[in-house]
Formats: structure tokens, C-alpha cells, sequence
């Protein structure tokens, strides 16, 4: 049987409306994004599709997000910190124009090698890999055969998607776009089914903020 996992993007936030990063902070969603989240559900739950369990990174944008479809589905959500947003350390709350104004030497070297350097009191996007990947592999071999839906970060999942099939492109990743990742049998490779796929919006919302 079919290992599907619905990987989730939240909601749209007022720091992603003005491009400030959001990493750990406990930003809610603003009236839009609470919209696509509703949306999102009423969507999922119209397509009865057989969602077993789903998941959620913690963090408050998140749990909004995931809580609006577990609403729709009837499903209770399960918290996993694994999932959260890359630690942006120092630079949490501030733009990149902000973070390179100041904080200059350290944002250059962060952006000439982002994979092993981490922000100021932060994580790596290795780091960030790591943990996004091992809570993938938890989950996925709980659900084995089943369909789960993951709701996380732009950051993350663009992440997750990497330490699955390597360096792809791939369109941005949106609010509260879905990704589908599929394993038609309980040994071969994942295959990625739809990227950032938003049938539940008539518009495309914003795009990467971490």
C-alpha cells in the first residue's frame, strides 16, 4: 500500500507580509492566513481523503494551521517540535537587510555557506535537515501504508524535500501550499507527487519568509 504524506506549509503571517524572519517566534497567523487555513480544510475534508493522523511543528503559526484542518477532519493534533522553523538565533525578528546592517561580517559568511554556518545563536540548514529528515523517518514509519499530513515551515520543508531528492528546483513553496511525497510500497524510493500545489486558493499567497 501507498505511503503519502501531505507536507503542509502554514498559514500566511503579518511578519511574512513585510519579510521579517519569524525561526522560533511565536507569531500568529493574521486574518488571511487563518482564511487559507480554513480554506485548506474545508477543501481536504470536501475531498475525503483518508487522513489518518497529522502532524504539526509546535510553533504557533503552525498549530493554527494544522488545528484548522484537524477542525475540518475531525482529527486531533499531534505536536513535533522536529518540525519547527530553522533557529534564526540573533536574527530572529529582523529582515535581511536588517540582519546584514547589523551584523555584516557574520551575514556574509551565513550566506556564502548557510548549509554549515549558522546565524548568531542559531542552527545550520544541515542542523535544520537533520532534524526535519528524523522526524520524516519517525513518522512515516509509524503511518507505513497510510496517508498523514505534515503542516511545518517554508524553511523546513524546502529542507526536507532536499534531504530526500537533493538539490531540485521547485516553485516556492507557499502559504499553506501542500506537497505531496508518495511511496508506493513499504521499501522503494519516495517520488514526489505535487509541489506546492494550492488548489484551495484563487490567488497564491506569499512566498519564502523563514
Amino acid at each position: 500500500m501507498t505511503t503519502r504524506v501531505l507536507c503542509i506549509r502554514h498559514g500566511e503571517t503579518a511578519w511574512n507580509a513585510t519579510g521579517r524572519w519569524q525561526g522560533h517566534a511565536p507569531v500568529p497567523l493574521n486574518e488571511a492566513g487563518l482564511a487559507q487555513a480554513r480554506q485548506l480544510g474545508a477543501y481536504l475534508a470536501a475531498r475525503a481523503l483518508p487522513i489518518r493522523a497529522i502532524y504539526s511543528s509546535d510553533l504557533k503559526r503552525a498549530m493554527q494551521t494544522a488545528q484548522a484542518i484537524g477542525g475540518a477532519l475531525r482529527i486531533e493534533v499531534q505536536p513535533d517540535p522536529r518540525l519547527r522553523e530553522v533557529d534564526l538565533g540573533n536574527w530572529q525578528g529582523l529582515t535581511h537587510q536588517e540582519a546584514e546592517a547589523w551584523d555584516g561580517q557574520r551575514y556574509a559568511a551565513y550566506r556564502a555557506d548557510w548549509y554549515d554556518t549558522p546565524p548568531p545563536d542559531g542552527e545550520s540548514r544541515n542542523q535544520l535537515k537533520a532534524r526535519a529528515r528524523a522526524a520524516f523517518d519517525d513518522i512515516t514509519a509509524r503511518h507505513a501504508g497510510q496517508t498523514v499530513a505534515l503542516v511545518s515551515h517554508g524553511g523546513t520543508l524546502g529542507m526536507l524535500i532536499e534531504s530526500l531528492f537533493g538539490q531540485i528546483e521547485r516553485p516556492t513553496l507557499f502559504n499553506t501550499s501542500i506537497t505531496v511525497i508518495e511511496r508506493p510500497d513499504g521499501s522503494g524510493p519516495w517520488a514526489l507527487a505535487r509541489v506546492a500545489w494550492t488548489p484551495h486558493l484563487d490567488e497564491a499567497p506569499l512566498g519564502e519568509t523563514w
